[in-house]
């Protein structure tokens, strides 16, 4: 579930190379408006479509902030995620739904015959996680997806061949929260309620993900990009596990944002240090190749 919300989170940091803090927001957006249709006896499908459809909205209007209205864009994402927060109490008409007792996407799940239903909550979320993953990769290399990413790439050049980027960056930002809504909406279903500040820090563990993925994998081609930012997001979440589970380390629950803090910052830092120390013993090899050639040509 978590890796739809990293997708999403990928399309904006890694393609258009836009700093949207609007997921904070729109990750609740999705969950609450799931919430309330379905505690309003509406299918659960359903529910989940008009989530990704909140998530897209809030995505086309930090994009129209920053194209037309020539915000920031990390500005714009700012006002978005604080704009959303009202918006979200007025979906929700409170701060906390509970979604306990009623059918949702899961129910048919858990009441699987097989002995240990965590295993097909498993199975089916990894393959929506892989569906999903394999339609960002089809949409990527269509002509609209190519110049997605030709606008991540160079806004300047790929508007002198004539593309719109303005649209471009609206529909890159558009799909990222609809992603992030979906996750949303799928993981207030599997935890039984929505919640006003269940999306607080969802930027940073998205970014946690593809930071990770990349490291575990390196960025390649799309299908291997995208492949790195699930694998990453399934990473992170075995690693704060772990963190939780270390007796040693004396953490709670409550620590959730430190230690996501703290596997970004080591995510960030370990490969950028490798570099570094590759990078100095390369120099250093050459200098000494130099010194010996030196050498030789001084006996010679």
């Amino acid at each position: 579930m978590y890796a739809l919300m990293a997708l999403g989170v990928y399309i904006t940091y890694r393609i258009l190379d836009f700093p949207d803090l609007t997921v904070d927001a729109s990750f609740t957006t999705g969950a609450g408006i799931a919430a309330v249709m379905i505690s309003h006896g509406q299918a659960p499908w359903l529910a989940t479509l008009a989530a990704f459809g909140g998530g897209l909205a809030a995505g086309i209007c930090t994009g129209l902030l920053h194209t037309k209205g020539k915000v920031n864009g990390l500005l714009a994402g700012i006002i978005m995620m604080i704009a959303l927060y009202s918006i979200n109490i007025r979906i929700m008409g409170k701060p906390n739904i509970s979604l306990l007792n009623t059918d949702t996407l899961f129910s048919g799940v858990a009441s699987h015959e097989w002995h240990d239903f965590r295993l097909a909550y498993i199975v089916v979320l990894f393959a929506v996680a892989i569906v999903v993953k394999l339609l960002l990769d089809a949409f990527l290399h269509t002509d609209l997806g190519l110049a997605l990413r030709a606008t991540g790439d160079n806004k300047r050049m790929i508007r002198s061949f004539g593309s719109n980027t303005d649209l471009t960056t609206i529909l890159g930002v558009s799909l990222s929260n609809g992603l992030v809504a979906l996750s949303g909406a799928l993981i207030a279903q599997d935890g039984g309620s929505a919640d006003i500040s269940m999306g607080i820090g969802m930027i940073v563990i998205g970014l946690a993900s593809v930071i990770i993925g990349e490291a575990m994998l390196g960025p390649k081609r799309v299908f291997w990009a995208t492949l790195a930012v699930v694998v990453g997001s399934l990473a992170y979440r075995i690693v704060f596990a772990l963190a939780l589970r270390a007796e040693f380390l004396h953490l709670k629950a409550t620590d959730l944002k430190l230690i996501t803090a703290v596997i970004v910052i080591l995510a960030l830092v370990i490969p950028t240090m490798s570099r570094s120390a590759k990078q100095k013993q390369q120099a250093k090899r050459r200098t000494a190749e130099l010194a010996a050639g030196m050498r030789g040509k001084g006996a010679i």
